[in-house]
């Protein structure tokens, strides 16, 4: 009888690749060999990953593409009032232009006073911590610095799972076939997983958790449940496994048989 960690490294040598990846926002990541580029398109990808997936490539791209070729020397050389005229107009479900703008203006600031925002998370961050919540906690400090980004940026201090922030620190330390990566000093055992519907049904089938609310409690446990199977890289899995709620093709009933059989 095959163990639970042979069950899930099955699943990740067939479904970690990136012909599973559309629809997801990792996808335009790929567009951005420079460093320095794809840690600002991640982000700005990441905070708009909410809604239905399709509306979130579309506004994604709708968004990247006005920054492109490089968004690193857009931001460098457009003033504020350039920023607010190339987005005047700018809608997304709870996102107005006034908190794309902001953030925007602010992921230039932050580059500005330290270089990069991998410079920024490190200045919080320490090897020795178990998880990387002191360094996102004072990049997303210095990313809102109380501006209105309304809902763009969840606050990693309040209870929320920071799903989005996590999906962008994945995307940024991991590196294999599908995560690109570029943060090298981070460790992948620091990262909790991003904890969306799927992940979170995922957490209940492998029984990491009876919990009700999905908040970063329940994130944290599931991502405990993950590095007793794989202590160096407990994020490893998130993205195979919640290809079965978002391709069309795949169901989590079939994620599920797959698991407990």
């Amino acid at each position: 009888m095959l163990s639970l960690k042979q069950k899930l490294d099955s699943i990740y040598l067939k479904y970690n690749k990136k012909e599973y990846v559309d629809p997801d926002p990792l996808l335009f990541l790929y567009d951005y060999p420079e460093r320095k580029n794809r840690e600002i398109a991640g982000f700005i990808a990441a905070c708009l990953a909410y809604g239905r997936v399709e509306m979130i490539m579309k506004v994604v791209d709708q968004v990247l593409k006005k920054l492109n070729p490089s968004p690193f020397d857009y931001l460098m050389n457009r003033t504020k009032k350039d920023i607010a005229n190339d987005f005047k107009g700018f809608k997304y479900r709870f996102a107005k232009d006034i908190h794309l703008v902001n953030l925007l203006w602010r992921i230039r600031e932050v580059i500005n006073n330290f270089s990069s925002l991998e410079n920024c998370f490190y200045e919080k961050w320490s090897p020795d911590d178990e998880t990387i919540i002191n360094g996102l906690t004072f990049l997303c400090e210095q990313l809102s610095d109380n501006r209105d980004i309304g809902h763009l940026l969840a606050n990693p201090r309040k209870k929320s799972a920071c799903k989005r922030s996590h999906l962008f620190l994945r995307w940024m330390i991991r590196k294999d076939q599908v995560d690109p990566g570029g943060w090298e000093k981070a460790s992948p055992s620091q990262l909790i997983v991003p904890l969306d519907t799927h992940m979170y049904k995922t957490g209940i089938i492998l029984k990491f958790t009876k919990r009700k609310s999905q908040d970063i409690k329940t994130a944290l446990e599931i991502t405990k449940g993950f590095k007793k199977i794989l202590p160096g890289d407990p994020v490893k899995y998130d993205f195979c496994l919640t290809r079965f709620g978002i391709r069309k093709e795949m169901s989590m009933d079939y994620l599920e048989k797959r698991i407990i059989e």
